[in-house]
């Protein structure tokens, strides 16, 4: 089993309304300083597949069809193997 960890962003070029709400409400606070904010999603993804090779096919295609626009944002993500889905619900 693998635990697939996926991070989707913006890219570049794109507005994100989200991150200027955000960068503005860290200034109200007092955090002047704070040039800049993206916001994202990350998205934690266990894969029931033995071959790695093939949990990483699988996620990859999840990412292009459903978890990420690939028309507005870029993604990425890492591969763990682990023993269990965590509370034992698989």
């Amino acid at each position: 089993m693998y635990l697939a960890k996926v991070y989707v962003t913006l890219k570049p070029a794109v507005n994100d309304p989200q991150g200027l709400t955000i960068k503005g409400g860290l200034h109200a606070l007092g955090f002047d300083r704070v040039a800049q904010v993206r916001a994202g999603k990350y998205l934690q993804v266990w894969v029931d597949e033995p071959d790695r090779a093939r949990a990483q096919a699988q996620v990859e295609e999840m990412c292009r069809r459903l978890l990420a626009n690939p028309v507005i944002e870029d993604y990425r993500f890492e591969l763990e193997e682990t023993a269990a889905v965590p509370g034992g619900v698989a």
